[in-house]
């Protein structure tokens, strides 16, 4: 058999984690396709704030492409959103070409090969629902209800299944606490009151887009939390409840206990939580990367303990796993995180937990946010050119020869 040498710690054996779970590949809308005009991130780079995100990676006409190349790679699945600002630019203004481009969109996906996930908001909000106070404002939960139907209406006969909302907890404390996303807000209790407003609505419109026969997961941001020095506890308790108890809540609720087909969630790291309640990289002992965290593999396991102990029986999927890189360095940590990811997300499989799916964020590079495109996370580069550990994922699904010529391919 073909060994694929994967940095000094790991070997990957071609074929490793084939038929295991359905794999996919993770992206958004404003970061693929870049800003619509109409929404409030296109508002923020204006302002500076963040980096023009301009055409993301091009996706927006090269998505058949990138549709061939992830089947390629034996992808099964694929992630994406639509922007709501680009479809309802003003309130109650269906544009129609940014409908019929859509419906192309997932019209190729499904002609490729793939099962098409539809996520209905990822971090983007057309900027006349930010005016009228976004998840802040009193009616909120209409309006994101008449989202929801409109998406299941337009789109409907060309999903494979749904994702309601981006990880909401994330969503309300960069936006409403921390204020490094719109609307730009430090405000502790009205962070609490917006993410309590988001996870209805994501709980929401989970219940009416299962009803049309689709399955949903959600998508939760999840990490481990490490109090250290006074009063780390209490902090780290009060952390704990905005990022794990504010949605396990709800799925104990009768009316909410089987709103979801599957519990998805994201994972990219742990933190040491201060007793000032500030979030520091986890392991202290380990060099972070370029956003600021530590690209540490081994945390996606109390992660994954934790979840199979909340929610016994339950099915799961890694809807978000990635390695965002250095652009000027090789990818091969890639490829040894992955590595050990997968191997976490089998054990954890082994032992009981029933993990349908496994998504990759991300399939080519694409815009990260607040860091422009400095930070790739992409198995595929902008330019379509796949890197070794595009060969390291397309082994590990298909096996095969591939893994050989990944060994001796230059680093990209």
């Amino acid at each position: 058999m073909v060994h694929l040498a994967v940095g000094n710690v790991h070997e990957l054996r071609p074929g490793e984690f084939a038929g295991r779970w359905w794999w996919g590949t993770a992206a958004s809308a404003v970061q693929a396709e870049g800003a619509s005009l109409a929404d409030d991130w296109y508002r923020w780079e204006r302002a500076g704030r963040a980096p023009s995100s301009g055409n993301g990676n091009g996706f927006g006409t090269r998505f058949a492409e990138d549709f061939a190349l992830f089947r390629e790679l034996g992808m099964t699945d694929h992630r994406l959103s639509i922007n709501w600002a680009r479809v309802v630019p003003d309130e109650g203004v269906i544009d129609r070409t940014a409908v019929d481009y859509y419906r192309g969109v997932l019209a190729a996906g499904v002609a490729a090969g793939l099962r098409i996930w539809v996520c209905l908001l990822h971090s983007a909000i057309p900027a006349w629902f930010a005016d009228r106070g976004g998840f802040a404002g009193a009616d909120a939960m209409d309006l994101w209800l008449e989202w929801v139907e409109l998406v299941a209406t337009l789109f409907g006969d060309l999903v494979g299944g749904w994702i309601p909302f981006n990880t909401p907890s994330s969503y309300a404390l960069k936006g409403y606490l921390t204020g490094v996303f719109p609307p730009g807000h430090g405000d502790v209790g009205e962070a609490i009151s917006v993410l309590a407003t988001v996870y209805r609505c994501e709980f929401e419109a989970a219940l009416r887009l299962r009803a049309n026969g689709k399955l949903v997961y959600s998508n939760e941001a999840l990490l481990p939390l490490y109090p250290v020095g006074d009063g780390a506890a209490e902090a780290a308790a009060r952390l704990d409840l905005l990022v794990w108890d504010s949605w396990l809540a709800l799925a104990r609720q009768p009316r909410y206990a089987g709103a979801f087909d599957l519990f998805g969630f994201t994972y990219y790291y742990g933190s040491v939580v201060t007793g000032r309640g500030e979030l520091l990289p986890y392991p202290t002992d380990q060099e972070p990367g370029p956003l600021g965290h530590v690209r540490w593999a081994d945390g996606i396991v109390p992660v994954l303990r934790r979840l199979h102990r909340e929610l016994p029986g339950a099915r799961f999927v890694v809807a978000e796993v990635g390695y965002g890189g250095d652009p000027q360095a090789d990818d091969l940590g890639r490829c040894e995180y992955l590595v050990q990811v997968l191997r976490h997300v089998a054990a954890a499989q082994d032992e009981g937990m029933r993990i349908e799916g496994v998504s990759l964020w991300t399939g080519v590079d694409n815009y990260e946010w607040l860091s422009g495109f400095d930070v790739p996370f992409g198995l595929i580069t902008r330019e379509r050119t796949p890197r070794r550990s595009a060969s390291l994922v397309q082994a590990a699904i298909l096996g095969g020869p591939v893994a050989s010529a990944a060994r001796e391919a230059p680093l990209r």
